[in-house]
């Protein structure tokens, strides 16, 4: 199996398209739904930098500020989650062609695969949680920001959800084979929490978006300072 030679962000749109297309097992859908997250996170960041410093949206100045640093913050991750998704499919693959002539090869066999696809279910785990992120503060930032580039979010929003459902499958095929039911068991309950979330908060983004009314800041009991927006859990703030 030929593991990738250089990071993902490195190569071009169309020669990471194209080892897409051919026939090695790396990159695959879980790289690919990381790379999908980490555009939607950069449209995050960018719907935010056409916002800030504009007359009209200071009184958004934090959520642009908030959500611009995450936005960056989280497409960087995500590329990097791209990259550790296909090294563990790849350390997965390896395992599986271990000998299993001798009852020592079979135990050595099945310890390495179980390990392995730990890794593989761990690693699309952290995707969906940082694709949690990703529309967290979309929808904090929809209707808080320049309108000309609202819709943006809504597409935001529409990618981190594909790619969060992508991960998500991932996480759930490679749960057999760890054998750890009670591992997989919670893995499984963390995966339908997570995407119940971003469902809710995808539908959130793409109604608020769609109405093209501005919505108010909201403003912290803490620090009294207007951000708008939800909470991590997506209940609203303030």
């Amino acid at each position: 199996m030929q593991e990738p030679q250089a990071r993902f962000r490195d190569l071009t749109l169309d020669a990471f398209v194209s080892r897409l297309a051919s026939a090695e097992p790396v990159p695959g859908g879980g790289s690919a739904s990381a790379v999908a997250a980490s555009l939607a996170a950069g449209l995050v960041a960018m719907v935010a930098s056409l916002s800030e410093g504009r007359p009209k949206y200071a009184m958004y100045i934090e959520v642009h500020r908030r959500t611009k640093a995450a936005g960056l913050e989280l497409a960087d991750r995500l590329l990097r989650i791209a990259d550790e998704d296909a090294a563990s499919y790849a350390a997965f693959g390896t395992a599986m062609k271990m000998p299993r002539e001798t009852v020592d090869e079979q135990a050595a066999r099945t310890t390495a695969i179980q390990a392995a696809a730990r890794v593989a279910a761990e690693v699309p785990l952290r995707c969906v949680e940082a694709c949690l992120e990703v529309v967290e503060n979309a929808e904090l930032l929809a209707a808080r920001c320049n309108v000309n580039a609202s819709s943006d979010l809504d597409v935001a929003a529409l990618l981190a959800e594909a790619a969060a459902r992508g991960a998500a499958a991932n996480v759930l095929v490679n749960l057999p084979s760890i054998g750890d039911p009670e591992w997989g068991a919670e893995a499984t309950s963390r995966v339908n929490e997570l995407m119940a979330r971003i469902s809710a908060l995808a539908s959130t983004t793409r109604a608020v978006v769609a109405s093209g009314e501005l919505r108010a800041p909201i403003t912290t009991p803490t620090t009294g300072v207007a951000v708008g927006g939800s909470s991590p859990s997506g209940a609203p703030v303030g």
